[in-house]
């Protein structure tokens, strides 16, 4: 049987405050899906997020939350969503290479400095673009984790070069071309399979931000790891259309208010901070050696991303839109954020 970690709301105490409209709405129960554990630091602010949304109802609107891929692969949320398998799913958008050009652009190299002010920017972004590649759902809200890098259990990765042979697990669609750009091995595997896949020789190295390394325990597989705001992933929300459209004005105004800018960076942040505070936990192991690349190091990191960039806007621009534009438009609001790389 499924264990879902429910929202959980008294409906009757609750109506007793709610407006006369939000009183007479039908009960509607909801399923929300996320595919990290219950323990994973966006679990809490889903949970915080049901909540609000419930008393904001007036207790018409419940959730159940079902965490670490128990309604379906990581890989599948999108379609979940859309299908009404569950009704709100987070979504990996680079989970499904292709699929979401326009989106492709949070996960290019050196974007962003950290999470809390990048979410805040690539949300509000996004919300310009996701009619043209995300119309079949409901959009909710975009966040990003806090920047994430290279782990390698076998040698140091401070150059383009060293990338050259190795088996890595990427993070993203667009960091998984970048590896085989180099010469790598893209070594396709979620992020609750990565530390099996190192453990047995599938994958040499990884993309991943700080704290998750030790909430996934990639700190037992790993030795080496980059100092570097390397790259970000979207992570997202997204809702059943059919689904939205059943609830009532007032139900969908609550959900509306929900899907909002603000709810992005209220579920950022507390990733963000996790994820930080996983750094000098790594600094302090004697059995690993974190590193900082020098500037030259980094103006080859970013030289060699110029294809990465390229590939990027050519398949853009087959879907049918103008990529100068939309990287022009992410560029300039991330550094309104005060997010974006010195």
């Amino acid at each position: 049987m499924l264990r879902a970690v429910t929202a959980v709301v008294a409906f009757a105490a609750i109506a007793l405050h709610a407006g006369p409209l939000l009183a007479q709405d039908k009960p509607v129960a909801l399923k929300i899906s996320h595919w990290v554990p219950a323990s994973h630091p966006m679990h809490k602010p889903a949970e915080e997020w049901a909540a609000s949304m419930t008393k904001a109802s007036g207790g018409t609107l419940t959730f159940s939350i079902f965490p670490a891929q128990q309604l379906g692969k990581a890989f599948d949320h999108y379609d979940m969503a859309r299908d009404g398998i569950a009704d709100l799913t987070m979504i990996n958008p680079g989970y499904q290479p292709g699929r979401f050009p326009i989106a492709g652009a949070m996960e290019l190299p050196f974007m962003t400095v950290n999470a809390k002010g990048g979410s805040k920017a690539m949300d509000e972004w996004y919300r310009r673009h996701t009619g043209k590649e995300m119309a079949d759902v409901k959009f909710c809200l975009m966040t990003v984790h806090e920047p994430g890098t290279f782990h390698s259990r076998s040698k140091k990765i401070a150059l383009p070069e060293d990338v050259k042979g190795l088996k890595v697990r990427p993070a993203n669609a667009t960091i998984g071309n970048f590896i085989t750009q180099l010469g790598g091995t893209n070594i396709q595997a979620s992020a609750p399979e990565s530390r099996d896949v190192i453990e047995k020789g599938v994958a040499e190295a990884i993309t991943f931000p700080w704290g998750s390394m030790l909430l996934f325990g990639l700190d037992k597989v790993t030795k080496y790891h980059m100092n570097a705001p390397f790259y970000v992933s979207p992570i997202g929300y997204v809702m059943n259309k059919a689904k939205y459209e059943s609830l009532s004005p007032a139900q969908k105004k609550v959900i509306d208010d929900h899907c909002s800018n603000e709810w992005a960076v209220k579920m950022a942040s507390a990733w963000a901070d996790f994820e930080m505070a996983g750094l000098p936990k790594f600094q302090a192991m004697k059995d690993h050696e974190v590193y900082s690349l020098t500037p030259e190091q980094v103006a080859a990191w970013k030289t060699a991303a110029e294809p990465v960039r390229k590939a990027w806007a050519d398949n853009v621009r087959k879907a049918g839109h103008n990529p100068d534009a939309i990287l022009t438009d992410l560029v300039s609001t991330v550094e309104k954020a005060g997010a974006a790389p010195k």
